[in-house]
């Protein structure tokens, strides 16, 4: 009997995405249905309700839903979930669509088919609601605000069969794993305590040593990586991976790592997205998640610990998968070394404060990175990224919010 965590909402995983004889027969049948491209967003949404990440969903959520998780992080059926998954679609197209149809759901980049869908209701949302609920503003320089405000006007609700992995695995790899694939690497190292560290980062110091701080404390640490869509000026997964890859196997004990992507776009929620990691990380089988400062922020929406109090604010029952909060680290040249707020008594002065804006910003502008801020292996694979790119196609990197101070 396995030691890890249930699946949230159940005893098993319940991934959506068809294979042999039922993957052909419904690919055939999709062909001759009604097509609706969906978004970046939404594709990485439904492929995760493919390899269940998303369990225990069966599609899009309903009015009833959307509304419960938005004002109580609660589903209909009384299920925890923080963030709302909904499909949208525009006026225009949303008339032309019969509750009770049926429509092939199609990749944003391409013409294959990711998904049917039985459409059991149309709604209209309160989008500024939705925005004020998830990321408490409705400030549409907020990358998540935007998303949300440039989808159509109307939700389809209603079960999906995901046909595809919209193409991860052969671009990705072994990287790119499912639950049940990290669930059985896990109980392979006899891994029963796992953490989960989330990045859209490579990870510099200061990540390695939340990630070695949870060693100390589990039986290894799931590096996850989110493969989807980022803002610009974000440092993209073919080039992030590699660098994460050096420097587990330079800086940390054989077995005490597995490192991994998930299909998700950021949503840069912040606190609500921490939860929403950490549901889905209990689907991976992880009984922590790693919640450092600003986790999943952007700017200075959040406050730098926002996303450990929340949670604190939701019922002790909602999620197996608890946080390992960790405060405020950085490089203290007194200390010579990574310390904490809670670890180092020396002066604001002595500290090298660091994070992933921070080593962006500096690395696409030339300067030199100090090994106290990144390990050598890692700025050599990030340097040689950035002298790639032409200078007409770079991203002005501006400090703000947290990674400023």
């Amino acid at each position: 009997m396995s030691k890890l965590v249930h699946p949230h909402g159940g005893e098993s995983l319940k991934p959506l995405l068809l294979a042999g004889a039922a993957l052909k027969a419904e690919q055939a049948r999709a062909r001759t249905l009604p097509q609706l491209r969906v978004s970046s967003r939404e594709k990485g949404d439904l492929i995760m309700l493919g390899i269940g990440g998303f369990t225990p969903l069966e599609g899009f959520m309903t009015h009833a839903d959307w509304q419960g998780v938005c004002d109580g992080y609660r589903m209909a059926s009384g299920l925890f979930w923080p963030i709302p998954i909904t499909l949208s679609v525009d006026k225009a197209a949303a008339e032309k669509i019969k509750t009770g149809s049926e429509l092939a759901l199609v990749d944003p980049d391409s013409d294959e088919i990711l998904a049917t869908i039985n459409v059991t209701e149309k709604y209209a949302i309160d989008k500024a609601h939705e925005c004020m609920s998830v990321f408490r503003t409705a400030d549409e320089a907020h990358p998540g605000v935007k998303m949300v405000m440039a989808q159509g006007e109307v939700n389809l609700a209603g079960p999906v069969k995901v046909l595809s992995d919209g193409g991860f695995k052969a671009k990705y790899g072994a990287l790119f794993m499912t639950p049940a694939e990290t669930r059985a690497e896990f109980e392979r190292l006899g891994w029963s305590k796992v953490a989960a560290f989330q990045t859209r980062n490579p990870m510099h110091r200061s990540h390695e040593y939340l990630a070695k701080v949870a060693i100390e404390v589990c039986d290894g640490v799931l590096v996850h990586s989110l493969l989807g869509a980022l803002k610009p000026g974000d440092i993209p997964a073919e080039v992030r991976t590699p660098a994460i890859g050096a420097l587990i196997d330079k800086y940390f004990v054989k077995n005490t790592v597995v490192q991994a992507g998930y299909p998700l776009d950021m949503r840069y929620a912040g606190p609500r997205e921490a939860l929403l990691h950490a549901l889905f990380r209990q689907n991976y089988g992880c009984s922590h998640q790693i919640v450092g400062r600003d986790h999943a922020g952007v700017g200075d929406y959040y406050g730098p610990f926002d996303a450990h109090t929340i949670f604190d604010e939701i019922p002790a029952d909602a999620l197996e998968t608890k946080p390992l909060k960790i405060d405020w680290t950085f490089w203290c040249n007194k200390c010579d070394g990574m310390a904490s707020m809670k670890t180092c008594p020396h002066e604001g002065s002595d500290r090298i404060l660091l994070s992933g804006t921070k080593l962006r910003k500096a690395l696409s502008e030339g300067e030199e990175v100090s090994d106290k801020f990144s390990r050598p292996e890692v700025l050599s694979i990030l340097r040689e990224y950035y002298g790639s790119i032409k200078d007409e196609d770079k991203v002005e990197i501006k400090m703000s919010g947290h990674s400023a101070k």
